[in-house]
């Protein structure tokens, strides 16, 4: 792997990778929609959204896409089109560029949503059912790459929740409810499981399942190797902020409440409110995978867990 062309590279996970793959030797081209300053050697602009040309175009021999339109409750008609057309059809246009390109791997970043929007110990063999829009693209862009026959090499990662520094979502958005505090106390009695893992872990295992013949037309799903409920999360974060616990407890059946009027208040003005049924999902639902399959065959090693990212992640979020 000496040539690659990576999508999304100027995104949180984008400029990860980017950073390994120099550490590695390796001179990256990255495709963008507009002018961006990052550490790769070369830039392409194009909208993935539709076909891809180019009068000139580099050697390659490795393709990472990570561009695509992320998780989030529909906010506008059409949104259901653009998961398709951006998630999908634009993973079929990387595809056929990456084939003009001459790359022989193509290393798909995916989503566990592919697969579902609850995990109960599942694996790769488990059956895949996505139930929203953006989880079926996903799903379909995963189709594409592994059985359209564009690539000799291709794969296709499932990241679980991913956290690190100058990540966006879920994660950030707690720890900065708990900063201000007004996170309502979480009871230990919520045992729900989430698997989560951290960004240079997560790319760690792209450039292993890249590298190795083995993984040729395979899924990985990614992980810690640890699950965590949200009241671990919740423990953890208070924690690395050197705050004290509170005695008492929110009963679950306020937040329900809370969260339903959170969805009233979303609707009410075309955009999600800080607190409704997704995130409450995110909350108490369980989503948790083996990932034992990346291990054995990748040889893939996590170094790091949440807690001990913590306090790196906190100082990210600082102004």
């Amino acid at each position: 792997m000496k040539q690659v062309l990576l999508t999304g590279a100027n995104g949180f996970i984008g400029q990860v990778l980017v950073r390994m793959l120099k550490d590695k030797g390796c001179r990256v081209t990255a495709l963008l929609r507009k002018e961006y300053k990052g550490a790769w050697d070369d830039a392409l602009y194009g909208d993935i959204r539709t076909p891809l040309s180019f009068p000139e175009l580099p050697s390659c021999d490795t393709v990472f896409h990570l561009a695509g339109k992320a998780h989030a409750l529909s906010e506008h008609a059409g949104e259901e089109d653009e998961y398709h057309t951006v998630n999908t059809q634009g993973t079929r246009h990387v595809l056929e560029l990456a084939k003009k390109m001459g790359a022989t791997r193509f290393i798909y970043f995916s989503s566990i949503k592919a697969m579902g929007e609850i995990g109960h110990n599942d694996n790769e063999t488990s059956p895949c059912n996505p139930k929203t829009p953006y989880g079926i693209s996903k799903y379909e862009a995963e189709q594409l790459v592994l059985f359209a026959g564009y690539v000799s090499h291709p794969v296709v990662i499932r990241p679980t929740m991913v956290y690190g520094p100058g990540a966006k979502g879920y994660l950030p958005q707690l720890i900065r409810f708990i900063q201000k505090g007004i996170f309502p106390p979480l009871s230990p009695s919520l045992t729900n499981k989430r698997s989560m893992v951290h960004v240079n872990d997560l790319v760690q295992a792209a450039i292993l399942a890249a590298e190795d013949q083995a993984a040729s037309g395979q899924v990985f799903i990614v992980s810690d190797g640890k699950q965590y409920s949200t009241y671990d999360i919740y423990a953890a974060i208070n924690q690395a902020l050197g705050k004290k616990l509170p005695g008492w407890s929110l009963p679950q059946s306020v937040l329900c409440v809370a969260a339903r009027i959170g969805d009233g208040i979303g609707r009410l003005r075309g955009r999600r409110f800080l607190f409704d049924s997704d995130v409450l999902h995110k909350m108490t639902g369980s989503a948790w995978y083996d990932t034992s399959k990346s291990m054995k065959e990748l040889g893939f090693t996590p170094q790091w867990d949440l807690p001990s990212a913590l306090p790196e992640i906190l100082e990210g979020m600082k102004p």
